[in-house]
């Protein structure tokens, strides 16, 4: 099953802690409670009303981060861009990008993260920013390793 979600790649970014009297309470920043709502909301319109098939089986995922090219590329690193002759070296970390994937999908496409058995993860250049992520059951014959 693809996912697509629209805009810049993000990552997951660090908990935050505030005190209030003598308690601590840790929260995760609205930035990114907000893009795994995104992720949460793209994953639950593509099953368009059905359940998920991923519920209970181990699952591989496969994540494709496209960055929009900046501005300030030539017309020859532009091309060389898309043609993934170039490639992004810039922030989110890619492990933030699949961190922030796999907690946006916890309890909507699969009952725990831990049922996540490979990942396959790419950082590329496009016109559109966005994610595609695929994700599938990972069969015990292929070993879950291949897509």
């Amino acid at each position: 099953m693809r996912i697509e979600v629209y805009g810049q790649p993000q990552g997951k970014q660090r908990a935050r802690v505030c005190v209030r009297g003598n308690f601590a309470r840790a929260y995760t920043p609205e930035k990114t409670a907000s893009y795994e709502n995104l992720i949460n909301l793209s994953y639950i319109q593509a099953l368009k009303g059905a359940p998920s098939p991923y519920w209970d089986k181990p699952v591989r995922i496969s994540i494709l981060a496209i960055y929009q090219i900046p501005k300030s590329f030539s017309k020859k690193r532009t091309a060389e861009a898309l043609d993934g002759l170039i490639r992004p070296q810039v922030k989110p970390d890619i492990d933030n990008v699949i961190k922030v994937v796999c907690d946006a999908l916890n309890k909507v496409a699969y009952k725990d993260d831990t049922q996540v058995v490979a990942i396959i993860a790419n950082k590329r250049y496009g016109i559109e920013p966005m994610l595609e992520i695929d994700i599938d059951e990972a069969h015990p014959s292929c070993g879950g390793d291949t897509l």
